[in-house]
């Protein structure tokens, strides 16, 4: 593709007609919403953003469970707006990476601008797609510090599943307005009144506030944006406030160097100014500030209320740390709160296949954990392996895809294995409560468990899991589950066919194959 905005043309296309004289001027480059011509960030003209003021802008996210249709909906948004041009090849362009499109599910939180014309006023909307999986729930939480509502979605032929459940609580607790989204209204054994139900019955939210789509044909999507422009609260800052900016997400460019996502909680922020991290204290210059629409699109300046990216020459990638506050070097401010750090629940050894590789696998690590912060690394070796890592994941899942990554975006083949739980010992012996200076250890690598002589007592780790199935399957879960060592806390039926079973798991137990086991159990329904 040409980067003046031209079109590349393959056999026999045309060129692309001049844009409608009639189309309303809403796309930032001035060109009617409708024209979708593709515009890159280099070689542009840089846009004003100063005609959003804080009350014209809109931070959302949109939430679900997997497979609920989050990101064809983001692409249908993006298409009302204006941003991507209507093609049949749009499928979950929000989805970059490669594992993504192979997996059809989303790993990372992905941001775009939106413009938007309601009522006479121009809109600058923030959409942030979100993953659905529970490994990625530290995704999710994430992006919603930087918004000020949600919109969750619903599969009008599922219903609320478990993802569901728990993306709706992180959204309550960070105090979001939430705007319920019944999809896949167009399958025919959907059943909305069914699922409206159960949304007032476990959220809350009266049937009336749902809107009923079909993301994958359009239906509707125009009266989820105009329901994002009365329902959601514009944030609350200030521009005549000092600068104060919250990195939500970094990636690594090779030749500009860190490149960080950042939400503006006040003042304004323009190339060339000197800027701080509150967390290293280093001070950089700006080079670029810009939004995303999914592509990056300079601008002037970026105000109060926005979000967008910024390159400020950050050279080292542990310099981007996620949830840092960055400020005017004469100005400092109080740091925002930053995010809770993620707890990692399954361990792996990774080790190169050959120890030459140990640099290499060393650096590429570095780069892809700036990416997902949510992986802690250790540094390990063992007797076999040599000289290698121990890392922590969320989930089984995500280190899977943690390790297609390093294949897919680095070239590294690795030896894992076997994920393991970390255990706590409580130390009996005065010995080596001396050697350790504290009378309890936490045990991450089994070679270095202690003698069952001089421990008074092991501690595991425990979950509290939440299963949503049809009321058939009641007998055999709840069989699964006492056979997992698992301490019920709780039942309740959401509605007439389906129940809400709460445990208490042993994470070792569940960790490997539990998931599956409650699959093929229940026919896929649990």
């Amino acid at each position: 593709m040409a980067l003046a905005g031209r079109v590349a043309l393959r056999g026999g296309a045309r060129l692309p007609s001049p844009c409608p004289a009639a189309a309303p001027l809403c796309r930032p480059d001035g060109l009617p919403a409708a024209c979708g011509r593709p515009y890159s960030s280099r070689g542009k003209e840089k846009i004003d953003m100063s005609m959003y003021p804080v009350e014209s802008i809109r931070n959302f996210s949109i939430i679900a469970h997997v497979d609920h249709g989050k990101s064809t909906l983001a692409d249908r948004l993006l298409e009302i707006t204006g941003t991507i041009s209507k093609t049949d090849r749009n499928k979950q362009v929000l989805d970059k990476l490669q594992v993504e499109r192979e997996r059809g599910i989303t790993v990372k939180a992905q941001s775009a601008s939106l413009f938007y014309n309601h009522e006479g006023i121009n809109y600058l909307l923030n959409l942030i797609d979100t993953p659905g999986h529970v490994d990625f729930s530290y995704e999710v939480s994430r992006s919603l510090s930087a918004c000020q509502g949600v919109i969750l979605v619903v599969d009008a032929n599922e219903g609320i599943q478990a993802q569901t459940v728990a993306n709706f609580y992180l959204a309550f607790e960070a105090q979001l307005s939430v705007i319920p989204v019944i999809n896949k209204i167009d399958l025919k054994n959907a059943d909305p009144e069914r699922v409206e139900k159960q949304i007032e019955t476990l959220f809350d939210i009266p049937t009336d506030e749902c809107i009923r789509i079909s993301a994958k044909q359009g239906t509707n999507v125009e009266k989820v944006l105009q329901k994002v422009i009365e329902k959601i609260p514009p944030p609350q800052c200030n521009t005549a406030d000092p600068l104060k900016a919250l990195v939500f997400d970094s990636t690594f460019d090779h030749y500009r160097g860190v490149v960080a996502n950042i939400a503006l909680f006040g003042g304004e922020i323009v190339k060339g100014q000197q800027i701080v991290s509150a967390h290293t204290k280093k001070r950089y210059e700006v080079n670029e500030v810009g939004i995303l629409t999914p592509n990056e699109q300079p601008a002037h300046k970026l105000y109060a209320g926005q979000v967008g990216y910024l390159i400020a020459g950050m050279k080292e990638v542990t310099e981007a740390q996620i949830g840092d506050t960055l400020f005017l070097s004469k100005q400092p401010v109080e740091p925002l709160p930053g995010f809770k750090s993620a707890k990692p629940m399954v361990f792996a050894g990774m080790y190169p296949i050959d120890q030459t590789e140990y640099n290499n696998l060393k650096s590429a690590l570095e780069r892809l954990t700036l990416n997902d912060s949510s992986v802690t690394v250790h540094r390990d070796s063992s007797l076999a392996l040599g000289a290698g890592w121990r890392l922590g994941f969320l989930g089984l899942l995500h280190m899977e895809v943690f390790n297609q990554r390093l294949e897919q975006e680095y070239k590294m083949s690795v030896i894992l294995t076997a994920p393991t739980v970390p255990y706590k010992a409580v130390l009996s012996s005065a010995k080596l409560i001396k050697e350790y200076g504290k009378d309890q250890i936490t045990i991450i690598n089994p070679a270095q468990f202690p003698d069952k002589l001089s421990v008074s007592e092991y501690l595991e780790p425990t979950v509290l899991g939440t299963i949503v199935t049809p009321h058939e399957y009641i007998g055999k879960i709840i069989t699964l589950c006492q056979d997992r060592r698992a301490v019920q806390k709780d039942m309740l039926y959401i509605d007439e066919n389906r129940v809400m079973l709460k445990y208490l798991f042993p994470l070792n137990e569940i960790v490997v194959d539990f998931y599956d086991a409650l699959k093929s159990l229940s026919s896929g329904y649990a």
